[in-house]
């Protein structure tokens, strides 16, 4: 009998995740089936519990539902928890599970895919919201020199940076306070790339061979722009989906697929 999985969002037409899903499955031999469904701003919970009663496996959860999936989840994993998101669920007799791969998909991002290694790095992440939240802890974990986290309104990049103090050398603030700092690694998690804007960073911020990530892709966004015209490298957030995705995968499936081929396969289409 075939499994079924989802992504739930608003919008969701948009999703590579059936098409993702869809090569995961033939590569690994696994009998699934995963549709993009539309759930409505106010019934999120209602459509979920209506995909497990009709036999769903699990599913993943985008914008604008991650925090409500978090709430929805009868026992979530421990980056679920210090992320307070949830894009991962995976059903079973006890429950719902409820996890976060964001975090895990942009380290296999950076680390394997580009070859940059984060441990003794100086890094900043721009944002203080979701997306933010859900890479701080895999960021830590990987020991960097520092974290840095700036944010337009300085009071929720510090109040991010408090959450995880104690898990490793985390600062928050302002854009202005990145004066005259320079970073070996920035991220970029903040919605200004949806609409064609820039953070305001200070232009010394790269160092030489710096990696600049946009976790949008498809376009080619202001940031990645500025981070050429400084002599960095630019890369988007492609690979960060394919890898968050895999991560997914093996929870449900308890197999790893390979992802090289899958962000090959979307970057020709």
């Amino acid at each position: 009998m075939t499994d079924r999985y989802a992504v739930f969002g608003h919008p969701i037409a948009h999703s590579k995740s059936p098409a993702i899903h869809a090569e995961f499955a033939r590569q690994t031999g696994q009998d699934l089936s995963y549709v993009a469904l539309l759930a409505p701003l106010d019934g999120f919970a209602e459509c979920v519990a209506a995909f497990r009663a009709g036999g769903g496996a699990g599913a993943n959860v985008t914008v604008p539902f991650k925090e409500q999936a978090h709430a929805l989840a009868d026992r979530r994993s421990e980056r679920a928890e210090a992320a307070g998101a949830v894009n991962t669920l995976r059903f079973d007799a006890v429950g719902i599970l409820g996890d976060n791969t964001d975090g895990v998909g942009l380290v296999n991002d950076l680390e394997g895919n580009l070859g940059v290694p984060l441990a003794g790095r100086r890094i900043l992440l721009m944002g203080a919201g979701g997306a933010a939240r859900g890479v701080v802890l895999p960021l830590l974990e990987r020991c960097p020199a520092r974290l840095a986290i700036a944010n337009r309104t300085a009071a929720r990049a510090e109040e991010l940076a408090a959450r995880f103090a104690s898990r490793g050398p985390v600062t928050g603030g302002g854009y202005d306070a990145l004066k005259g700092e320079r970073f070996d690694v920035l991220i970029n998690a903040t919605a200004a790339s949806l609409a064609g804007e820039l953070p305001p960073l200070p232009a010394e911020v790269f160092t030489d061979g710096a990696l600049a990530y946009d976790m949008m892709y498809g376009r080619d966004t202001p940031f990645l722009a500025l981070a050429r015209r400084a002599g960095a490298r630019a890369a988007d957030g492609l690979g960060m989906l394919v890898e968050q995705a895999a991560e997914a995968f093996a929870l449900w499936r308890g197999v790893r697929p390979r992802t090289a081929p899958v962000i090959a396969m979307l970057r020709e289409a």
